[in-house]
């Protein structure tokens, strides 16, 4: 039986141009090593929007995937290794729950423009929702560009589905007040004023940025405790995390960023300097020489079954009735660079 490696060799070898893999930054080394582009899910939409390829294979996660279904040309195929690979935080934000967000909190404050800004870790559905209502979606690279955009186009900003993104773009914008919308919040006790996601109208009347409880699993297991054992053990040590951590943890930190600026101070750093970073560890452990169990699942052999024969169960799709609106918000979120 023929070995993966040889597969994947093969398989590059006799579609040449006509296939481009996309690898995220979170994959595993030895997956990443195949990768055309390896990048943030910023870079790769944006690869994704620009490629020829007739074949585009995605080592990420669903959400990543149905952005360069929504960026492909109707000409091209996209594939996963594991269409299981998917994202709990981009489920936190289910697409009926996030209309429902919108209507009730223009039912709040009824005088405010509301605009939304989906991260791009969110459903197709969802981005179809934020595109028809005038909303663009954003990584964490240009989360603050976006924010900025969306208050030119209203006067208050539903941020989703990460909370901790949303509340430490919000910060870094000025923004002390980041009220936190539950679309599972119980209504407050009768005789109280009317509350949708935990919110009233007092809440957000002086508010700019709205954020969704919603959050990643892994960047949320960081704590400050962490951070000050780490400056313990490693004195003089440079910092730097993930934006989707805690704010308590961005305030003791020396920095943070996306995922392609994390790899950048390591690039940058002085020879001899010790760098610790809060973010994925496959991530990590590649810029040295917490992991994400959906990344993890996209394997050297699950590539090369793939490039083997292209199973349609890995072909990756959008429902044409999504799609429209869903590239309007990650069209614009492609026009802030």
């Amino acid at each position: 039986m023929e070995a993966p490696l040889e597969i994947i060799r093969s398989a590059r070898e006799r579609l040449g141009k006509d296939l481009v893999i996309l690898t995220h930054h979170y994959q595993r080394p030895e997956v990443v090593a195949f990768g055309d582009f390896i990048g943030d899910s910023f870079m790769l939409a944006r690869e994704a929007s620009r490629s020829t390829a007739r074949i585009i294979v995605f080592c990420g996660v669903h959400f990543m995937t149905e952005a360069a279904c929504i960026l492909a040309r109707p000409d091209q195929q996209v594939y996963m290794p594991d269409p299981q690979a998917g994202c709990p935080m981009a489920d936190m934000a289910d697409a009926d729950d996030v209309s429902a967000a919108l209507q009730r909190i223009a039912e709040l404050v009824p005088h405010r423009r509301i605009v939304p800004v989906a991260y791009i870790n969110s459903s197709a559905a969802v981005k179809a929702i934020v595109g028809r209502a005038g909303g663009l979606c954003c990584t964490s690279s240009n989360a603050q560009a976006a924010v900025r955009h969306a208050l030119t186009q209203g006067d208050l900003v539903l941020f989703l589905p990460d909370e901790f993104l949303g509340t430490n773009t919000a910060h870094r914008l000025g923004q002390d007040t980041v009220p936190v919308y539950n679309p599972h919040a119980a209504p407050r006790a009768d005789g109280d004023q009317p509350t949708s996601g935990g919110l009233a109208a007092g809440d957000l009347e002086n508010a700019k940025v709205v954020v969704w409880k919603g959050y990643c699993h892994v960047h949320t297991w960081f704590s400050p405790e962490m951070v000050a054992a780490a400056r313990e053990k490693h004195p003089g040590c440079s910092i730097v995390v993930h934006p989707e951590c805690r704010p308590e943890v961005l305030a003791l930190a020396d920095g943070s960023g996306s995922t392609a600026w994390l790899v950048e101070q390591v690039r940058e750093a002085s020879p001899g300097a010790t760098v610790i970073i809060g973010t994925e560890v496959n991530l990590v452990l590649r810029l040295a020489h917490s992991l994400c169990p959906n990344m993890y699942r996209t394997t050297v052999s699950r590539l090369a079954r793939l490039l083997q024969s292209f199973p349609e169960q890995n072909r990756m799709s959008v429902d044409p009735s999504v799609t429209a609106d869903a590239r309007l918000a990650l069209d614009r979120m492609l026009a802030l660079a």
